[in-house]
């Protein structure tokens, strides 16, 4: 056949030419002729739609061309009156040398292509195209060669009349095609040898001509192979077409599929040298996510993947770069255009949302591809293919392509929507930070005492991912987000999930101090806690909202679709259904009101609950002191059974609603097949049930869908309402409001002479622009008012004082800008230069979450002789000693490792380093003892680093600073300057301030007595950690974790639960499985009878019989459920509070209250929760699975082992994906962690970052955390689909093998095919959701083991019937010690040695001695808190036969800083409601608090008083007289007291000390740990301990007369020498 091909080619191409000259010019008369006859047919040929589009794309590029040469830009851009572009103007200069080799000009070339790779695809394209153009010419030769047979070549015929003209029709299409086909090489050359930007513009028109070729070839050629009514219409070709549809498919199809492609920089002039796989992966790489293929394998072969092990983040998802592309129309400084943020995300992600509505429209009407091929399938078995049109086997391969096309579609949505997500998170986290850093910080009061609610604000620090272990915990932040895929059959759990976390968040947040204090010295709590809330509760319902298509496009499209659908197999019965589902559509919208209506009340209750277990963990050393570890744990559990009450409430509702979601379309059905049936008279077949079945199924997903996309939309715009409030409504600094105009014609900038002084002149502020003043914690309007001049002393030292809330702290803030300015006369002016830079160190200190350096250096160069200066000046040369790492020691959030000195000191050497010419200083000794005040007055305020540099100090501590001072300023209390001038003069003016003179200076002489200066800080362990690093569990939810789970739901008899429930479940699936097949047998019986004799209603009456024996047994399975999680959580709860409360004193010295407080809330919550709701999900699937895989086992025995390959496959897929998952999860949540706490920290110090003008050191240092969590949260949730496309490919494999396998061996009727068909699809369909559901158990599963942790760390003994002491115990406070030693624990050295020392009844005993000496491990072994030997005996009894709760609750101890409950003054006195009002009223009366405030005070303190958390809101001097006073109300025989350091003012002290010698009673024995020998010296007896030893014990007087004692030479060291020995009734 093709020996002479050759030389026929070269003949017939040779005759064409020849012929083609003579003959064109008849063509156009030709041409005009037919189409005048009407016999014009190629034009409407469809091979002739690829000619259109090559005319098409050649008018398109000559345009675009046309278009885009330089004149044509220039005028257009004159036309438009725009400035001239650069890249307009030609260069100049000349080109950059260019080797001359010619490799190196094909190497340049092939790297300006994106690589080898790229290029060689490009080649074979090019090729595969020229092959084509080559087979086209032939084609048409060989035509021109069948047309005019042998004739000679070159012989000129003269055409007649009624000849056929030189050329056909198909000869000129063929022409035609040969045209398209040279056009396409030509194209193909530009992409390989053209410059990059044509390159890739030829590459699209390319591309689209090539799709163009395919797609009719398959349409004329390839489709009708599948049909039994049509032939390929170019057939006649033979060997020639199939040839020419290889390469177009190669070209077209194959070649820009797998091409990689070329990275594309964001910014041209910062590429990235490694590009994120994904930007360089090719088309189908991206469809089936293989470009995850090397992180996933990575993670399976490594014990846990690090941040640097995940891929780069891709340069278009840097927050940079969002940043730029976003700000300009969400920015409200930037767009000053007032639409809704809404509007203005929808512009960012424009592109994202078209391709979002592509995807979701293609997969609602792809989603009826299954029910379409199994109608088919089933109806060509039934009339065994009578008038059928496709084969068979096409539906088979339907059957598997449909639904994969579906799911790639799917999976592209979910992918893009995932990408949004985190983006979006990026830019509203950036959005907000940035606009956060504008606004003013108002002083703001709460006006509601009560604790917060669910809605209320929240405090953000470190989340703790429940699968990390982190140790960052200090507070709790609402669950990542999963991906849509799941969150569609959780709304409800998310939803309260959702609510939970931000009811832990607001219940355990840091409460805001409430002591009085000066205007904006504080952040408020609320300001503070709504911005904290906008970037974690908000945002995430903000990003859980995107899928609101699913309502406005998916929903609508595939109802439509699927009426359509019903109509056409059904008829008009098909609106029967939909009818009953309209009609029974507000049901569910009552029950989701039963169920919203539940979950509000109980997250009521939980908060309730939560608050008091964050209060009790807060306290818990205070609890176990006073031995009342059982009253707590009562008074918890009783709060707990308040919420468990509605959580059995919730899922009873909730149930009904998911019950009624899957039942009515079940209802549905049934009134369909009436009407069919009965009143259409209809005849069911196989291919009507399942395939209408199906569609049902599909319409019950609706139902989900729009419950909870609609859940999600409403929730999502509350939040973006509230984030664009925030941005539009939120008050901001004068600089950012005044119009650019207004602000230069204000005085305090108009005038330049002033421009160098700092103070005011003729002003006002205000803290809110809104008002005429703002509200102070004592709900009194503030205005700061300076009516004449007030200009600070420069180079020198300014103090300004006056009494609480006089507005010392206003001054420092008006000067900073952050207050509202309001000029009383026109020369008003006010002005704090800047040019030097200016230092601030805050009333409040604040540090960041890294290391003390980095705190102190704060972005400055590092200069090691001034940063030792600064250490040494500051006093931190001994603290940081104390760290074994030093200044390396990282502070954590909120400086939880520092105590409240050091943090003050490290504030102020943040200033003191900085090169800042002015310093603000605000009360930087308030949080300092004496002894450390000093210091830093005489080293650092009088140091060498203060000369030359202008320092304003706001202080209450005027004897300390007076010194140094060279000018004073004193406020008086309405906000006005009392007297400016010298300290001198100052005193001379105001005699109350003289008067605190005098009384400071009175504590300073004091101060020279203590024994010691008092070390506020935290030991340090061996390794130089505070804490003990968190226990981490790696792998899978270990089995006894599990074992404490199921035990807790099953009670005494798991066994009986678990066979309960999980038969109750079995027999469901098995009443639905035979439901289904029943309608098949129905529809089975029709072939087999006549209709008339089919009992339709029998049959009806039995299906509704299934429908409702299903529903019984799943409420009964789901009862037993629900009672098996109320037991479980409330077990596991009340066996970790009686863990945590049982613990000893040693294991909560290394653990964080945080750490306690996760596991009682947040782990708590998924117990209650996620890990029940999964356990639920994970046994309903597996058993549906079971029951679905045995039904196909049934039917067709040889599929056991496909099912089994298929579900080994499934598995496999899933836990590899499993691990990667875990693994980038744990980097996810680790990196959300410090994107949470910069924001947080720079929000609480926004003034002194503003301050310092670190606002853009911030800013970048924000984008820096927000690109290492967007890098692991991009990871995780394309991870998600890599096994989802994987999955849904196995699975439609498995549901198309068993349709072939049954096609073609015909082993069972149409029915029971069906029915096999539909149990292998659903199985199938199921494996996916079985892996999610079960990963997802275990990262929730996680929390168990966090839980089982801390039931099992050690515990104190228990009580016991014969530790229980007489009723009368302890009938006086006699003590004996004998041989009485200690160590912290068991293992330990012993701290105290032999103590042995006996104290009457009635005895004040006083315990001096150095730090170390062992006074405190004393106090803590007559309360048994640390292990101990020996013998102690109270009132007769030795306490180590005594339960603890007995003993603990019959000694009251009294420490230093005495910790308070959050709530009145009464709950705090009798937390448990044993006494009368009156009763506690004396006490208070007797412990002295009434004589220190006047019956007519504002701010008195009252039974009702609210006392803020820890008792921040009162001085320690209050604290210490509210726990004598409930010393006094317990009646112990024996009284502990710490004795507060002389940081207490003068009255108090005296008060404290008048109240322990006359207002206890005479047996009472009081032991005294001093710290002031002036305070113990005439007690009865005093004990000098020494390295854990009594070295003395007897009566002052005696131990004074020993020269060479221990108490003598601490008595002789004092500066108070002879009042002492008085004071002892000694003689000197």
């Amino acid at each position: 056949m093709f020996a002479n091909a050759p030389q026929r080619l070269a003949d017939s191409t040779t005759r064409f030419f020849v012929q083609f000259p003579g003959g064109a010019h008849s063509f156009a008369g030709d041409l005009v002729t037919s189409a005048k006859k009407g016999k014009l047919r190629i034009w409407k040929d469809s091979l002739s739609f690829p000619v259109y589009v090559a005319l098409l794309s050649a008018l398109i590029l000559v345009v675009h061309i046309v278009i885009s040469r330089r004149p044509v830009r220039k005028f257009w851009r004159r036309l438009r009156h725009r400035e001239p572009d650069p890249n307009d103007v030609p260069s100049t200069g000349l080109p950059p040398p260019r080797e001359a080799t010619f490799s190196a000009e094909i190497q340049d070339r092939v790297r300006k292509h994106g690589g080898g790779t790229i290029f060689i695809f490009k080649l074979a394209r090019l090729l595969a195209l020229i092959v084509f153009l080559s087979l086209s010419i032939y084609t048409t030769v060989l035509d021109e060669e069948s047309r005019f047979g042998g004739e000679t070549i070159g012989k000129k015929k003269k055409k007649k009349h009624g000849e056929k003209p030189i050329f056909s029709q198909k000869e000129w299409q063929d022409l035609a095609i040969c045209l398209t086909s040279l056009y396409a090489v030509l194209l193909s050359l530009v992409t390989v040898g053209n410059k990059r930007r044509w390159s890739r513009t030829a590459a699209y028109h390319l591309n689209t001509i090539l799709l163009a070729f395919m797609s009719v070839y398959t349409y004329r050629d390839l489709l009708p192979l599948a049909t039994f009514t049509r032939t390929p219409v170019d057939i006649a070709e033979g060997w020639l077409l199939w040839a020419k549809i290889a390469v177009v498919a190669l070209a077209s199809i194959a070649i820009p599929l797998i091409i990689p492609r070329q990275y594309t920089p964001v910014s041209g002039n910062e590429p990235m040298k490694t590009p994120n796989p994904e930007q360089t992966a090719s088309i189908l790489s991206l469809a089936v996510y293989s470009f995850l293929d090397p992180i996933v394998y990575l993670a399976n072969r490594v014990p846990k993947l690090t941040s640097e092990q995940l891929p780069p983040l891709a340069d278009y998802d840097y927050t940079k770069n969002l940043r730029a592309g976003s700000f300009p129309k969400l920015d409200v400084f930037t767009n000053h255009q007032k639409r809704h943020l809404f509007f203005g995300l929808m512009s960012v992600f424009k592109k994202e949302y078209t391709i979002m509505a592509v995807m979701i429209t293609i997969q609602a009407t792809g989603s009826f591809a299954s029910p379409l091929g199994i109608r088919n399938l089933l109806h060509y078995i039934e009339t065994g293919g009578k008038q059928a049109i496709y084969k068979p086997q096409f539906w088979v391969v339907w059957l598997f392509v449909g639904p994969l096309f579906t799911s790639v579609a799917y999976q592209w949505y979910i992918f893009i929507a995932t990408r949004t997500l985190v983006r979006a998170e990026a830019i509203i986290t950036q959005l907000v930070f940035e606009h956060a850093l504008r606004i003013r910080v108002k002083a703001e009061a709460p006006s509601d005492p009560k604790p917060s609610s669910a809605s209320d604000t929240s405090t953000i620090n470190s989340p703790v991912g429940s699968d990390n272990g982190s140790e960052a915990e200090a507070d709790l932040t609402r669950s990542q987000t999963t991906d849509a895929t799941l969150q569609i059959g959780s709304q409800d759990e998310q939803e309260s999930d959702a609510q939970s976390a931000k009811s832990v968040s607001s219940s355990t947040k840091s409460k805001t101090q409430d002591k009085p204090r000066d205007e904006g010295s504080s952040s408020p709590s609320n300001l503070i806690g709504k911005i904290n809330n906008l970037v974690t509760t908000d945002l995430g319902n903000i990003v859980d909202s995107r899928d609101f298509l699913y309502m406005v496009l998916y929903t609508p499209v595939q109802i439509v679709v699927g009426m359509f659908f019903l109509y056409t197999i059904l008829g008009w019965s098909a609106f029967v259904g939909l009818g009953v589902m309209v009609a029974l559509f507000p049901v569910p919208g009552y029950v989701t009101k039963l169920v919203q209506d539940v979950q509000v009340v109980r997250l009521k209750r939980t908060d309730a609950r939560v608050q008091i277990v964050s209060e009790t963990m807060n306290v818990l050393r205070m609890v176990k002191m006073f031995g009342w570890e059982k009253k707590m744990n009562e008074k918890i559990a009783e709060k707990r059974e308040e919420e468990l009450q509605y959580f059995w409430k919730r899922p009873v509702a909730r149930p009904d609603q998911q019950r009624y979601q899957h039942a009515n379309p079940d209802w549905d059905h049934d009134c369909q097949l009436r009407d069919f049936t009965v009143v259409m008279k209809g005849q069911l077949s196989a291919s009507i049930v399942f395939s209408s079945m199906s569609v049902f199924d599909m319409l019950r997903d609706q139902l989900h869908m729009v419950f909870w996309v609609i859940n999600q939309s409403v929730t999502g715009k509350v939040s973006l309402d509230r984030v664009d409030d925030f941005l539009k409504n939120t008050e901001l600094l004068d600089r950012y409001t005044v119009k650019e105009q207004e602000f230069l014609a204000l005085p305090a900038v108009a005038s330049s002479k002033n421009a160098n002084k700092i103070g005011f002149h003729a002003a006002s502020f205000t803290w809110s622009a809104d008002t005429d003043g703002s509200l102070t914690p004592s709900k009194r309007k503030f205005v700061l008012r300076v009516e004449d001049s007030l200009q600070f002393a420069k180079d020198k030292i300014n103090l300004i004082v006056g009494p609480t809330g006089s507005g010392k702290t206003s001054i420092l803030m008006a000067l900073l800008g952050e207050m509202h300015y309001i000029p009383l006369t026109p020369d008003s002016w006010f002005s704090l230069p800047r040019s030097g830079g200016i230092g601030y160190a805050a009333q409040e200190s604040w540090v960041q979450n890294e290391t003390i350096k980095e705190n102190i250096l704060f972005g400055s160069p590092y200069d090691e002789e001034r940063y030792k200066k600064v250490i040494h000046q500051c006093g931190l040369t001994r603290d940081l000693t104390l760290f074994e790492a030093g200044d390396q020691t990282e502070v954590g959030e909120k400086g939880l490792t520092l105590s409240g000195g050091q943090k003050a000191r490290i504030t102020l050497a943040r200033a003191i380093y900085s090169p800042a010419k002015i310093l603000l200083l605000d009360d930087v000794l308030a949080a300092l003892d004496v002894h450390t005040a000093k210091w830093i007055v005489e080293k650092c305020l009088a140091g060498d680093l203060i000369k030359g540099r202008t320092v304003i100090l706001v202080t209450h501590n005027v004897a300390l600073a007076k010194p140094v001072a060279d000018f004073v300023v004193s406020m008086g209390s309405d906000g006005r300057v009392l007297s400016q001038g010298s300290v001198a003069d100052a005193l001379k003016l105001d005699k109350k301030l003289a008067k605190e003179l005098k009384a400071e200076e009175e504590m300073l002489e004091k101060a020279d007595d203590e024994i010691e200066a008092h070390e506020d800080l935290n030991k340090p362990a061996s390794d130089g950690k505070l804490i003990l690093a968190e226990e981490q569990e790696e792998g899978h939810v270990g089995w006894s974790a599990l074992k404490m789970f199921f035990n807790g739901m099953g009670g005494g008899r798991p066994l009986l639960f678990f066979s309960a429930f999980l038969v109750g479940l079995g027999l469901t699936d098995a009443a639905l499985a035979l439901q289904t097949w029943f309608l098949g047998y129905w529809a089975s019986q029709y072939s087999n009878h006549p209709s008339e004799e089919i009992p339709v209603a029998l049959y009806l009456g039995l299906y509704a019989a299934c429908c409702v024996l299903a529903f019984i047994l799943w409420v009964i399975a789901n009862i037993v459920y629900i009672f098996g999680t109320i037991r479980a959580s409330r077990t596991l709860h009340k066996d970790l509070i009686a863990s945590v409360l049982g613990t000893t004193l040693r294991w909560l010295d290394t653990t964080p209250v945080s750490r306690v407080l996760a596991r009682c809330t947040q782990d708590i919550r998924a117990v209650d929760g996620p890990i029940s709701n999964y356990l639920n999900w994970l046994s309903e699937m597996t058993l549906s699975m079971l029951i679905k895989f045995g039904a196909v086992v049934l039917f067709t025995p040889i599929f056991l082992i496909p099912g089994i390959l298929v579900a080994v496959l499934g598995s496999a897929c899933g836990q590899i994906y499993i691990q990667a998952q875990l693994s980038v999860k744990r980097e996810m949540s680790n990196a959300k962690a410090p994107v949470l706490g910069h924001f947080g920290a720079a929000i609480a110090g926004l003034t002194s970052l503003r301050a310092y003008g670190a606002e853009d050191r911030f800013v970048n240092e924000s984008m820096t955390r927000i690109n290492r969590y967007t890098r692991a949260a991009r990871t995780f949730y394309n991870l998600n689909r890599w096994i989802c496309i994987r999955v849904d490919a196995i699975s439609g494999l498995f549901a198309a093998g068993l349709a072939g396998y049954l096609l073609h061996f015909r082993t069972q009727g149409a029915s029971n095919m069906g029915f096999s068909l539909n149990m292998a699809v659903g199985f199938s369909s199921q494996i996916l959701w079985w892996i999610r559901v079960l990963n997802d158990f275990e990262v929730a599963g996680n929390s168990l083991e966090r839980i089982e942790q801390y039931i099992t760390i050690e515990q104190e003994p228990k009580p016991s019937e014969s530790g229980q002491p007489p009723a009368y115990w302890p009938a006086s406070g006699s003590l004996a010690v004998e041989g009485l030693s200690a160590k912290y624990s068991e293992d330990g050295p012993k701290v105290l040695h032999e103590i042995r020392f006996e104290a009457r009844a009635g005895e004040r005993i006083g315990i001096v001695g150095r730090t170390g000496s062992g006074k405190s491990s004393l106090t803590l072994a007559l309360l048994r808190c640390i292990p101990t030997e020996g013998k102690v005996l109270y009132d007769g009894l030795d306490i180590k036969n005594i339960n603890l709760d007995a003993l603990r609750s019959h000694i009251t101890i009294i420490p230093q800083v005495p910790e308070l409950l959050s709530g009145t003054l009464r709950q705090n006195l009798d937390p448990f409601d044993q006494y009368d009002d009156a009763t506690l009223n004396e006490a208070l009366r007797s412990a002295g608090l009434f004589s220190l405030q006047q019956p007519g005070d504002e701010g008195r303190i009252t039974l009702d008083s609210q006392i803020s958390s820890g008792g921040s809101n009162l001085s320690v001097g209050q604290r210490q007289i509210l726990a004598l006073a409930r010393a006094i109300i317990r009646g112990s025989k024996l009284l502990i007291l710490d004795e507060a350091t002389s940081a207490i003012d003068h009255d108090t002290d005296a008060i404290i000390q008048s109240t322990l010698r006359n207002e206890l009673g005479s047996d009472v024995t009081v032991i005294t740990v001093a710290h002031r020998l002036q305070t113990i010296m005439d007690n009865d007896k005093i004990m000098v301990l020494d390295a854990g030893r009594v070295v003395e014990f007897d009566k002052p007087s005696e131990l004074l007369k020993n020269p060479k004692g221990k108490l003598r030479a601490l008595v002789d060291e004092s500066g108070d020498k002879e009042n002492l020995f008085e004071m002892a009734g000694a003689a000197l």
